[in-house]
């Protein structure tokens, strides 16, 4: 069940507790990626992943959120050139190989094609990218009410989302959990979320949180197979352009100008007879 893109941004943008959700996912994001270490690089998003991308738009060669077609687009960023594509969730208008870091935020556990969706996200990480796949965590407070994003489509346990990763062909980096505040608006619950999120990380895990972060990479191995062979070049192969020696004749027999071993090159003019 897909989300609408105008829910989405009600919800990170207008409603207290998007905004504060969306400072946590950006700050956990941060500490996988700082900004300053994707210079250069190019860094995409799937699902609504925009809030998040803010802070790699200067330091980074290219930046593009990716919406899937069931959910909509929506203009992004606010007041600057527009860098947000309405796309298929598994045919992204990309180049193969052409992202270093994607981030994947409310798109996998609504996919209608969840193991299609990592075989894109594969195709379009250059060898050694990463992805940060965002879920929400079955055992936490956010997946049990629709009063959020997180409410929608399926939730993951830890080895869920493992396990489908490796299914795809990825390797798994790290994770982490967030959101340790109650789906609620109340004021407390607000203004503590930093300090629940330090004492969550240290205490609970992936108990009580809402959401799961995990951290993939795309490893790529030198093939091999009975069909592949190598080849290695002989010794000749090397010194090829020299000439390779010839075996010594034996004793006595002739060469080709008629003269054997012991016979002596009479001086020009000299009368024909025996020594």
């Amino acid at each position: 069940m897909h989300l609408d893109v105008i829910d989405l941004r009600r919800f990170y943008y207008q409603r207290a507790l998007g905004r504060v959700v969306q400072r946590i996912l950006r700050t956990r994001m941060e500490t996988f990626w700082p900004p300053e270490g994707v210079t250069g690089m190019t860094v995409a998003g799937f699902g609504f992943a925009a809030p998040l991308l803010c802070p790699y738009l200067a330091p980074a060669r290219r930046v593009t959120a990716l919406m899937p077609c069931p959910q909509g687009v929506m203009a992004w960023p606010s007041g600057g050139p527009n860098r947000a594509a309405l796309c298929d969730e598994t045919a992204w208008p990309l180049d193969t190989g052409s992202v270093d870091r994607l981030v994947l935020l409310h798109g996998l556990e609504v996919s209608d094609h969840p193991a299609a969706l990592l075989a894109e996200a594969w195709r379009v990480l250059g060898p050694g990218g990463r992805v940060l796949v965002m879920v929400p965590n079955r055992a936490g407070l956010w997946a049990q009410t629709d009063a959020t994003p997180f409410g929608f489509g399926r939730s993951y346990t830890r080895g869920q989302i493992e396990a489908q990763a490796r299914a795809a062909g990825f390797v798994i980096e790290r994770g982490v959990a967030a959101l340790y505040i109650p789906p609620s608006d109340r004021r407390f619950w607000l203004k503590s979320a930093e300090w629940w999120e330090r004492a969550g990380s240290r205490i609970a895990q992936a108990l009580v949180a809402g959401v799961l972060i995990v951290e993939l990479s795309k490893q790529v191995h030198a093939p091999v197979g009975p069909g592949l062979r190598i080849t290695v070049p002989g010794p000749l192969d090397v010194l090829e352009g020299i000439a390779r020696p010839r075996p010594a004749r034996p004793a006595g027999q002739g060469v080709g100008n008629g003269i054997s071993h012991g016979s002596r090159r009479r001086p020009a003019g000299g009368d024909a007879g025996t020594d």
